[in-house]
C-alpha cells in the first residue's frame, strides 16, 4: 500500500513578502526614531558604547532574510500543538542571531527582536495556514500559547545564570522577553497599542506619536535592561521620570522633544538603556501596521 504524505504548507509569496516587509520596517522605524532617552538613534549611540546607527541597519539587514522562514516554519507546523513550535523556531533564531552577530562583529543589537519577531512571524504564518484573521491579539494570543510554561521552564528551573535574564529573575524576580512573550504581550496589547491608535486618530504626528507611546512603555515596564545596568534603583527612576514627563502632557507636538532630548542627557550619564521597551515599540508598530491590513 503506497503511504500518503502530508504536503508541506506553504504560504503565498504575497503574504510572506507583505508581513516580512512590516517587520524589517518595524526594526528601522525604531532605531531611526528620535530622540530617544539612552537609546541609540540619528542624534548619538545613547548610553552605548559599543554600537552605532550603522550596527542596527546593517543587523537589521542581515536579519531581514529570516523572517519568511519564520512565517512558513508557522505555517508547516500548524497541524502541531502550540507547545511543539517553539523548539522548530529554535534553530531559525540561532541561525538568525548567527548571521546578526556576523554582520555587526559580534555587538548586540537585536537579540531581543529577534525572539520576539521571530514568534510573531510564526504565529502569522499559523494562523494564516489556519485561515483565522490575523489579527494583533490573535497573533499575540498565539505566541502566548507557543511560549507556555517558558518562563517555569528557563527561568525557574533551568536557571544556571548564564544569561543576564536568567541573572535578573533570580536576583529581581524580573522575567523581561520571556515573560512578555508567554503572557501574550500584555503592555503592547492593553496599553501602548491602543495609546499609539489613539494619538494618530487625534491627529497626531505618527513619530511623536511613536515617541509618546515608547514614554508609556518606559514608564511601566519592568525593563530587563535598564535593570542589568542600573539595578532596581536605576529602574525604579527611569520609569518615575517617564511617567512624570507623562503626567506633564508627553510628547505631542515638535516643542515637547526637549524634554526628550534631557530625559537622553541623563540617561546617558547614568548609563540606562531600555533597550527591552524599544523591543516593545518595535511589537507595537508592526501589531498597528498589522491592523490596518486586510488581504
Amino acid at each position: 500500500m503506497m503511504q500518503m504524505t502530508q504536503p508541506r504548507a506553504e504560504v503565498s509569496e504575497t503574504i510572506v513578502a507583505h508581513y516580512s516587509e512590516l517587520a524589517f520596517r518595524a526594526l528601522l522605524a525604531e532605531v531611526n526614531l528620535t530622540p530617544k532617552p539612552g537609546l541609540v538613534d540619528r542624534n548619538n549611540c545613547g548610553a552605548h558604547k559599543d554600537m552605532a546607527l550603522e550596527d542596527f541597519q546593517q543587523s537589521a539587514a542581515a536579519i531581514r532574510p529570516y523572517f519568511p522562514r519564520f512565517i512558513q516554519l508557522g505555517a508547516s507546523t500548524a497541524a502541531l500543538p502550540e507547545c511543539e513550535v517553539l523548539q522548530n523556531l529554535r534553530p531559525i533564531g540561532i541561525a538568525c542571531e548567527a548571521a546578526m552577530f556576523r554582520a555587526t562583529e559580534g555587538v548586540n543589537t537585536h537579540k531581543g527582536s529577534i525572539f520576539s519577531l521571530g514568534l510573531l512571524c510564526a504565529a502569522i504564518g499559523r494562523l494564516h495556514q489556519q485561515q483565522r484573521a490575523i489579527t494583533p491579539m490573535a497573533i499575540c494570543q498565539t505566541v502566548a500559547a507557543f511560549c507556555h510554561g517558558i518562563t517555569e521552564r528557563e527561568l525557574h528551573h533551568n536557571n544556571h545564570q548564564q544569561t543576564a535574564g536568567q541573572r535578573l529573575f533570580r536576583l529581581l524576580c524580573l522575567t523581561g522577553a520571556r515573560g512578555e512573550a508567554e503572557a501574550g504581550y500584555p503592555l503592547v496589547i492593553n496599553m501602548a497599542l491602543p495609546h499609539y491608535h489613539a494619538l494618530l486618530t487625534q491627529g497626531t504626528d505618527p513619530e511623536l506619536a511613536l515617541l509618546d507611546t515608547l514614554l508609556l512603555l518606559m514608564a511601566h515596564n519592568g525593563d530587563t535592561n535598564v535593570a542589568s545596568r542600573g539595578g532596581m534603583a536605576g529602574l525604579s527612576w527611569l520609569q518615575e521620570y517617564a511617567r512624570t514627563l507623562l503626567a506633564n502632557g508627553g510628547i505631542r507636538k515638535p516643542a515637547d522633544l526637549r524634554h526628550l532630548q534631557e530625559f537622553d542627557h541623563v540617561c546617558i550619564a547614568r548609563n540606562l538603556s531600555p533597550g527591552g521597551s524599544a523591543d516593545l515599540l518595535i511589537i507595537t508598530w508592526l501589531l498597528a501596521q498589522i491592523s490596518q491590513y486586510h488581504p
